[in-house]
């Protein structure tokens, strides 16, 4: 991982000093004292998607085949961060694509997964961004990329709802006709 380095930043760890104190703590007392380096290094951590490129990423892994089938990675775990509150979303990706005379390293869908989720984000635009890469970089005959995923941001304030989780969907290409998008839905729940 390439690290951007925010916890050597010293405005930003006497900003967060700053913010625990305004919200009554004492970010001298024990349990805090290193707390703001902790959270610019965990932060750094959960936004690491910012320093890798999906073209390097893909690096070359791309193979000459003659499959047309169907090609799906399930339950790709994915960890993201809510841009409008800053507060972890996390569940799953599910990708297919049908291939157009070249497939893709399979252990290279989760990296894009991760480069995509690893950033400040909406879940309707990771959808979107993961779906895009597959479709520029392996020009398949269609990409479908699904996620649901549990946001914090309805979880622990808001609405307060434990059970409720987003899906989002991206279907390009052949997965826009009906038939393929039910055969891709299908296998999802198989």
């Amino acid at each position: 991982m390439v690290t951007r380095e925010l916890e050597k930043s010293p405005e930003l760890l006497q900003n967060l000093k700053d913010l625990l104190t305004a919200v009554g703590e004492d970010p001298e007392r024990d349990g805090l004292q290193k707390t703001p380096y902790r959270f610019l290094k965990a932060f750094d951590f959960l936004t690491h998607g910012y320093a890798k490129d999906p073209n390097a990423l893909i690096n070359g892994a791309l193979f000459d085949a003659p499959y047309s089938e169907m090609v799906i990675v399930k339950d790709i775990e994915l960890y993201s961060v809510c841009e409008h509150h800053l507060l972890p979303f996390f569940g799953k990706c599910h990708v297919g694509y049908i291939p157009n005379g070249k497939v893709i390293g399979l252990s290279k869908i989760p990296r894009i997964v991760d480069a995509f989720a690893r950033r400040l984000q909406v879940q309707e635009r990771l959808t979107s961004q993961i779906s895009e890469c597959l479709m520029t970089h392996l020009k398949p005959q269609g990409v479908g990329v699904v996620i649901e995923a549990n946001h914090l941001c309805m979880m622990m304030r808001g609405v307060e709802k434990q059970n409720a989780f987003a899906q989002t969907s991206s279907l390009q290409g052949v997965f826009q006709k009906q038939e393929t998008r039910t055969e891709f839905f299908k296998l999802l729940k198989g």
